[in-house]
């Protein structure tokens, strides 16, 4: 029972560590695409730590369980587990990690089911704000334009997705500042943020006493924008995202001293204006590999005594 043990606490280190590394290192702003995928690679180990101590956990409190899981193994395998002693705590981690699984496979189901509930009602109303032309079908259109007054664009994921502006943001928009806001929303598009918004949203929802989930969340919304800020700056370059940013939010105090919903608007710009200096290439590589081989330490230790037994 020491393997699921090690994993348990493996899992809660990680869950601890990790997001404090990250709150101080000076690089995910830098390199938002890289701290996506660090943050990925962090949580994939946590809950692979529950799903490897639940497997073993079950497989020693229940014969039938031991039976499946190490059927193709040697008996040296199974015995350099310690599985067929007593684990008075094994039948109830085993049920609490699997009631724990079920209930994240819920809370994603759910986070799902509303992001598509949403989206259905927005598509109908912006379907009666801007009815179809005969013989148009609906989501073949790239780009929907609104009456407004209010400079306002916003990205409509689906497997069309579509760029909604209204006309007070035309009029503001100068040059190819429309041209870079809809890159950012194509680079939300292209690299599927909706998706990681919804896992993170799922975990931050079901489990809101834990700590890195909320983190999570709260860093995926942030990055996500900043990596599309990115993909439509190479393209048209920094001040011209930032002078779009500027024109479709001047109006509703993001610049001002009091702060709003839409706060993180004003370190967006101030970023695009003053960009950082992007880490090396062989820099990137590193801790691209390194947060690749976070998952990897889990797996480690739930398969170290099965090899060790073998060698």
């Amino acid at each position: 029972m020491m393997v699921p043990a090690a994993l348990m606490l493996l899992g809660a280190l990680t869950a601890v560590v990790a997001p404090r590394l990250l709150a101080r290192a000076d690089w995910p702003d830098r390199e938002p695409v890289v701290a996506l995928w660090m943050w990925q690679c962090v949580v994939v180990a946590v809950l692979l730590c529950c799903a490897l101590s639940m497997t073993l956990s079950a497989a020693a409190a229940w014969v039938a369980v031991r039976g499946h899981v190490f059927a193709p193994a040697p008996h040296e395998v199974v015995e350099a587990y310690a599985l067929s002693t007593g684990h008075p705590w094994a039948a109830t981690t085993a049920v609490a990690l699997a009631c724990g699984g079920l209930w994240t496979a819920a809370m994603l189901v759910r986070e799902i089911a509303r992001a598509r509930r949403r989206r259905r009602q927005r598509r109908t109303e912006l379907l009666v704000r801007a009815p179809l032309l005969p013989g148009e079908e609906p989501g073949t259109d790239r780009l929907v334009v609104l009456e407004g007054e209010r400079a306002d664009a916003w990205w409509l994921p689906g497997t069309a997705p579509q760029l909604v502006i209204t006309t007070a943001a035309l009029r503001r928009l100068k040059g190819r500042q429309l041209d870079a806001v809809l890159a950012h929303e194509q680079g939300h598009a292209r690299a599927r943020h909706d998706w990681l918004l919804h896992c993170s949203g799922a975990l931050a929802n079901g489990f809101p006493q834990v700590p890195v989930f909320a983190a999570f969340r709260d860093e995926m919304h942030r990055l996500v924008e900043l990596a599309a800020d990115d993909m439509a700056s190479r393209r048209f370059g920094r001040l011209t995202i930032a002078l779009a940013l500027v024109g479709l939010n001047e109006d509703r105090g993001v610049f001002g001293p009091c702060p709003t919903p839409e706060a993180h608007v004003p370190q967006r710009v101030n970023r695009l204006l003053t960009p950082p200096d992007r880490l090396t290439a062989a820099r990137r590589l590193r801790l691209t590999a390194a947060a690749a081989l976070v998952p990897v330490i889990p797996l480690l230790v739930a398969f170290v005594p099965g090899l060790r037994a073998l060698g």
